[in-house]
């Protein structure tokens, strides 16, 4: 019997599967720690025969490379794919065969240029599923327009007939397996539910239910920012990888933290926002640890910059190291672990006040008061807290100057963004104040103007933690 097995990424919005007829296993699109992978296959007493890509991935850094050399597995990518490593190129329509599984390619451009799906079937012709990538998402398509702008419009197009063909060609009962779109910034417009059938995407995708110009300027229509780490995973995957390295960093004693953070280094404290807000070392970065920690440290890091990482524990140092290798951040330049106390070398702490969207309304009707909205432009167009500012936080660093200084109050979807953005804005002579909330409870306040809309929870700053809806 075909099982197939998901391994989820949250932190990225991503999936990857293990398909296995109880023998051996096909791993497609696997992610940087191949660990996860191997724990499993190897409960299981499964054999690693294939590690499939559906694409070149700009959203994080492959261990497919790794895990086939590892395991023994044949490598498989679309033809085209310009890959700098030995692998198996596969054209359209051909068929793999792993023991009784069988697995045909259709080639399916769009998400980018070289991109296939997968159609597992059983040896006597049997539909299971389809791993589609970034084609077919839930109630969505993958992005267009991270190969190029002069790539984008055809490229969408392609997608268009891409989805349409995978509904055109497989049954209706097959089960839709995608690699994006769980809040990943490679899925186009936002996607809905977390399981699906080619049938069920007919009735509710847009590439299936609109006309191919009305799908194309839909698409386009809802593409905004990504992440700047985008621009590092393309090049890193087509290189090949270096393998996994999961070791903690050197511990740094706090003189020697102490001294980082006078010359500007970053260190990122992984603490809650809450804590990091009632007390924390100057000059230090917030980023609380969760689902969004990866994202929004990729987005605003430039790479190469020694990067010491500040947790209360060696295992949240630990999950935190996972997350970034996940995006090739590999070289850290060290930890410290424990409390403040004994980790400030007498350095005095700083701290700010941390409220909600109703101390927010109640504070303005005592006077004008800055407000600081960090979030992105797509949300901002939709509507915003009445006489704000707007920075988004990826443009903060390049825009302090239009900060003004004295009391800020900063707010985002959710408080998450809005965190990261206060503790960059905590400097002598500025006051900040964490707007800690949801949005739609600024809606409901009355504090907004703009084109108001119901707050989806599905911006994709923050995913799936109960501190952290997306």
């Amino acid at each position: 019997m075909i099982t197939i097995e998901t391994l989820e990424t949250a932190s990225l919005g991503d999936r990857s599967y293990v398909a296995t007829d109880g023998q051996v296993a096909v791993v497609v699109d696997p992610q940087r720690d191949i660990d996860r992978v191997l724990s499993l296959v190897g409960e299981r007493g499964l054999q690693v025969t294939h590690v499939l890509e559906t694409h070149v991935h700009n959203d994080y850094v492959t261990g497919g490379l790794e895990l086939s050399q590892v395991t023994g597995a044949i490598y498989v990518l679309a033809a085209g794919s310009g890959v700098a490593f030995e692998h198996v190129a596969v054209e359209d329509e051909q068929v793999l065969e792993a023991g009784q599984m069988r697995l045909r390619v259709l080639r399916t451009p769009g998400h980018t240029h070289a991109h296939v799906s997968y159609v597992l079937e059983s040896a006597d012709g049997g539909v299971h599923a389809v791993f589609t990538g970034g084609s077919m998402l839930y109630g969505a398509t993958g992005r267009t327009d991270l190969v190029g702008p002069a790539d984008t419009d055809a490229l969408t197009h392609a997608q268009f007939h891409s989805v349409r063909r995978l509904a055109r060609e497989l049954p209706g009962e097959t089960e839709v397996l995608p690699t994006h779109g769980f809040g990943s910034f490679c899925s186009a417009t936002p996607t809905s539910g977390t399981a699906s059938t080619v049938g069920e995407q007919e009735r509710v995708n847009p590439a299936l239910t609109l006309e191919e110009q009305d799908y194309v300027d839909t698409l386009l229509a809802g593409l905004d920012a990504y992440p700047a780490y985008y621009a590092h995973m393309g090049p890193a995957n087509s290189a090949g990888p270096a393998p996994v390295d999961l070791t903690l960093p050197p511990q740094v004693d706090p003189v020697e933290l102490r001294r980082r953070l006078e010359t500007g280094e970053w260190v990122v404290d992984l603490r809650t926002r809450t804590a990091f807000a009632a007390g924390h070392l100057p000059r230090s970065l917030n980023m609380e640890l969760g689902t969004s920690f990866v994202t929004y440290l990729g987005w605003l890091y430039r790479y190469g910059t020694p990067l010491t990482l500040l947790g209360e524990t060696e295992e949240q140092v630990a999950q935190a190291r996972r997350e970034l290798v996940r995006i090739g951040v590999d070289e850290l330049a060290g930890m410290a672990v424990g409390d403040l106390a004994s980790l400030r070398a007498g350095t005095e702490l700083r701290s700010y006040a941390v409220t909600d969207f109703a101390g927010l309304a109640e504070r303005r009707g005592h006077g004008g008061v800055q407000v600081l909205d960090a979030r992105r432009n797509d949300e901002r167009a939709a509507g915003h807290v009445a006489g704000s500012l707007h920075v988004p936080l990826h443009e903060l660093a390049g825009r302090l100057d239009e900060v003004p200084t004295g009391e800020v109050w900063v707010y985002c979807g959710s408080g998450y963004r809005a965190s990261i953005a206060a503790s960059v804005l905590d400097v002598p002579g500025r006051q900040v104040v964490l707007v800690d909330d949801d949005y739609a409870t600024a809606q409901e306040l009355g504090l907004e103007q703009g084109p108001a809309r119901a707050y989806s929870g599905h911006d994709r700053d923050h995913v799936v933690q109960p501190r952290d809806r997306r």
